[in-house]
């Protein structure tokens, strides 16, 4: 990997995934990339189309997932970090994702208000490195689509899903409005409006490394239209505000599976959620195609919301790493 990019990924620290190469020879693949062979799944508007019987034919998969992060600091520095795994996703670790530190610090626990478990502990003078090494369970299947789900009237919404209507840190709404009704204002409300404002803006930004800043707002990301993956979902999120539609900022993991590879170094990924129909579902501008495999760590408003990382004092990242691979198939 060149300095440049080196540079740009450790600046941003959020964003990007590997992909893997599906094998020639599909009985050869690990699970979910059979699943994916022998599925023959159409992909049209970002919609997975599959047939009812092969959906059955869902299997369980495996995937190791972790990250090791290390940083220099040269004075004590208070942290709060955001690497666990989301607490909806707890059930399904097969191997705990508990942070292992070097030196070996304190460290505590609590839940923010976004549910959002988090760890705080104080780095000591020098280097310090973070890691956790974790299997976790997934369904093995495409996300679903439900291009039936409706809008709900801005009346019509939970109280605790209103804060999702505003403009943000990095979801600057009052430059975008005027935009989002021109461009989307004559689309149908609901899914069908959400799945547009996604081909929108996986046309409209070019992902580039080069470009990725921790300042980049959502207007900056549309009107210099290149960006990595957390502006993709800001700008998506602005405009689904702009229409009224609830959206929030979810990150993760995105590994490297039913898709082919991307010679990009892995990185923890940005989506979005948008409410509709009552319940949040999972978009993402980026890929703009269902996947295998999204393991959510955290949920915000915005990208300030869930970092991984929050310091409280003067360090620099010095190494970082992540992985999130299938395993095999466990034999019978």
């Amino acid at each position: 990997m060149g300095s440049q990019k080196f540079k740009a990924l450790f600046a941003l620290v959020t964003i990007l995934t590997v992909t893997a190469a599906l094998p020639a020879d599909p009985s050869e693949a690990p699970t979910a990339q059979r699943w994916r062979c022998n599925a023959a799944i159409g992909v049209r508007r970002g919609q997975c189309i599959v047939s009812a019987k092969i959906a059955s034919r869902a299997f369980t998969v495996r995937i190791r997932i972790g990250y090791e992060l290390s940083y220099q600091c040269p004075q004590p520095v208070p942290m709060i970090l955001m690497l666990h795994v989301h607490p909806t996703r707890t059930p399904d670790l097969l191997q705990l994702d508990d942070i292992l530190t070097d030196p070996p610090v304190a460290l505590s626990s609590y839940r923010d208000g976004f549910g959002n478990r988090c760890t705080r502990l104080i780095a000591p003078p020098g280097r310090i490195t973070l890691k956790a090494d974790a299997v976790i369970s997934d369904s093995g299947t495409p996300e679903a689509t439900m291009a039936e789900a409706p809008q709900l009237q801005v009346e019509s919404l939970p109280d605790a899903i209103l804060s999702y209507l505003l403009g943000s840190r990095y979801c600057d709404t009052d430059h975008l409005s005027e935009m989002a009704w021109a461009h989307f204002g004559h689309t149908r409300p609901g899914w069908e409006r959400v799945q547009a404002i996604c081909d929108f803006v996986h046309r409209h930004i070019a992902f580039r490394y080069d470009a990725a800043r921790a300042t980049m707002t959502a207007s900056e990301a549309f009107h210099e239209r290149c960006g990595v993956c957390r502006d993709y979902a800001h700008l998506a999120i602005s405009l689904c505000r702009c229409l009224n539609i609830p959206a929030r900022y979810c990150s993760g993991y995105l590994g490297d599976i039913g898709v082919p590879r991307v010679d990009l170094p892995m990185d923890f990924s940005a989506w979005f959620e948008a409410y509709l129909g009552g319940h949040w579902h999972t978009f993402d501008a980026r890929h703009n195609i269902p996947r295998i495999g999204r393991i959510l760590i955290a949920r915000g408003r915005d990208a300030a919301d869930v970092a991984i990382s929050t310091t409280f004092g003067p360090c620099s990242l010095t190494g970082f790493r992540v992985w999130s691979d299938e395993l095999p198939a466990a034999r019978a």
